[in-house]
């Protein structure tokens, strides 16, 4: 059976990549983008990169990235992809993995199968696609525990991979899975004490659900 790949996004401590790594984590985020409370000042992510265990990826969230802005993330953290969680066009994302020579996951809000279908102009832009829920109210555009309609997700052509994400937790991973079966989960406010803190224990529960699902647990 085909394993279950997981990204813990939001990453702000040490100890937190320690321990993705232990249990089998892919990917970590460090997360540029001021509004969220998980955001990173250049010193921080420095640290972090430089702490970040070799069996993990690294991945920068940016939000409607300048140039400059995507120079100095790549700088700092020498990521192995980034992230756009912006309103960036299929043009923008294509310009971004051309110019700076990165793979690039883009993030898009579901609310329907209308959704899905319209990702498809990202297919030829980006290596990943992340399905998230839509922001709302909220300021940040992920991070904020809520989950959509995953039934949309039967809408898509599989071209390129995605990942799922939005409002996962170690209680409703299992069924996400069983409905989407998704090849690659996101989480970050699903496995958190308080906003932007994770929590070893529900990471250890979140990566044994997923395990659990695949046979491995």
């Amino acid at each position: 059976m085909t394993q279950t790949a997981i990204k813990i996004c939001g990453i702000t401590q040490a100890e937190t990549l320690d321990l993705c790594a232990e249990i089998g984590v892919a990917m970590v985020g460090f997360v540029f983008f001021p509004a969220s409370p998980r955001h990173l000042e250049d010193d921080q992510a420095l640290l972090l990169a430089r702490n970040c265990p070799p069996s993990l990826e690294r991945v920068v969230l940016l939000v409607d990235p300048t140039d400059a802005d995507i120079e100095r993330a790549l700088a700092t953290v020498s990521p192995h992809r980034l992230q756009l969680h912006g309103h960036e066009t299929p043009e923008r994302v294509a310009f971004i993995q051309n110019q700076f020579h990165i793979p690039v996951i883009k993030a898009l809000s579901i609310r329907d199968p209308d959704d899905i279908h319209a990702s498809q102009a990202y297919h030829t832009a980006a290596d990943w696609l992340l399905f998230d829920a839509p922001a709302g109210d909220s300021t940040p555009p992920g991070g904020n525990g809520k989950s959509f309609d995953w039934s949309a997700l039967s809408a898509y052509d599989g071209r390129i991979p995605w990942m799922l994400s939005g409002g996962l937790t170690p209680e409703n991973v299992g069924s996400a899975l069983a409905q989407t079966r998704a090849r690659m989960v996101d989480v970050s406010s699903g496995v958190e004490s308080e906003r932007g803190i994770k929590d070893p224990l529900k990471i250890a529960a979140f990566c044994s659900a997923v395990q659990k699902v695949d046979g491995r647990a």
